[in-house]
Protein backbone atom coordinates (compact mmCIF):
# COMPACT_ATOMS: atom_id res chain seq x y z
CA UNK A 1 0.00 0.00 0.00
CA UNK A 2 0.96 3.43 -0.57
CA UNK A 3 2.43 5.81 2.42
CA UNK A 4 -0.22 8.70 3.05
CA UNK A 5 2.98 10.90 2.96
CA UNK A 6 3.76 10.17 -0.34
CA UNK A 7 0.37 10.48 -1.98
CA UNK A 8 -0.24 14.40 0.44
CA UNK A 9 3.60 15.24 -1.08
CA UNK A 10 2.44 14.07 -4.43
CA UNK A 11 -1.13 15.92 -4.58
CA UNK A 12 0.50 19.19 -3.39
CA UNK A 13 3.09 18.61 -5.67
CA UNK A 14 0.28 18.24 -8.54
CA UNK A 15 -1.98 21.26 -7.23
CA UNK A 16 0.80 23.28 -6.55
CA UNK A 17 1.83 22.58 -10.76
CA UNK A 18 -1.30 22.93 -11.95
CA UNK A 19 -1.50 26.42 -10.16
CA UNK A 20 1.78 27.48 -12.05
CA UNK A 21 0.09 26.42 -15.46
CA UNK A 22 -3.55 28.65 -14.63
CA UNK A 23 -1.63 31.22 -13.74
CA UNK A 24 0.66 31.83 -16.74
CA UNK A 25 -2.00 30.98 -18.63
CA UNK A 26 -4.23 33.62 -16.91
CA UNK A 27 -1.00 36.18 -17.65
CA UNK A 28 -1.43 35.43 -20.93
CA UNK A 29 -5.07 35.94 -21.24
CA UNK A 30 -4.87 39.34 -19.79
CA UNK A 31 -1.76 40.38 -21.51
CA UNK A 32 -3.99 39.39 -24.67
CA UNK A 33 -6.82 41.21 -23.52
CA UNK A 34 -4.56 44.32 -23.28
CA UNK A 35 -3.36 43.77 -26.88
CA UNK A 36 -6.54 44.20 -28.34
CA UNK A 37 -7.77 46.88 -25.85
CA UNK A 38 -4.85 48.85 -27.24
CA UNK A 39 -5.66 48.25 -30.80
CA UNK A 40 -9.37 49.39 -29.88
CA UNK A 41 -8.20 52.19 -28.87
CA UNK A 42 -5.82 52.84 -31.86
CA UNK A 43 -9.24 53.07 -34.10
CA UNK A 44 -7.68 49.53 -35.37
CA UNK A 45 -6.20 51.12 -38.36
CA UNK A 46 -3.18 49.47 -40.26
CA UNK A 47 -0.27 51.71 -40.74
CA UNK A 48 -0.52 53.26 -44.02
CA UNK A 49 1.83 51.64 -46.43
CA UNK A 50 4.88 53.05 -47.54
CA UNK A 51 5.43 53.11 -51.34
CA UNK A 52 7.82 50.44 -51.55
CA UNK A 53 5.29 47.89 -50.22
CA UNK A 54 2.77 49.22 -52.62
CA UNK A 55 5.08 48.56 -55.22
CA UNK A 56 5.63 44.90 -53.38
CA UNK A 57 1.74 44.48 -53.63
CA UNK A 58 0.98 45.48 -57.14
CA UNK A 59 4.47 43.09 -58.10
CA UNK A 60 2.44 40.26 -55.64
CA UNK A 61 -0.86 41.00 -57.57
CA UNK A 62 0.87 40.68 -61.31
CA UNK A 63 2.43 37.34 -59.99
CA UNK A 64 -1.09 36.04 -58.96
CA UNK A 65 -3.10 37.25 -62.40
CA UNK A 66 0.13 35.38 -64.24
CA UNK A 67 -0.69 32.20 -61.94
CA UNK A 68 -3.97 32.16 -62.65
CA UNK A 69 -3.79 32.45 -66.28
CA UNK A 70 -1.40 29.72 -66.42
CA UNK A 71 -3.90 27.38 -64.32
CA UNK A 72 -6.68 28.16 -66.65
CA UNK A 73 -4.43 27.51 -69.59
CA UNK A 74 -4.78 30.81 -71.18
CA UNK A 75 -1.30 31.76 -73.16
CA UNK A 76 0.66 35.04 -72.72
Amino acid sequence: MIDPFTTVTLSLAGLTGLGMIVAGGLAGWRGWLQLKRNEMDQGGHAPLPTAGARIEIADLRERIKKLEAIAAGVDL
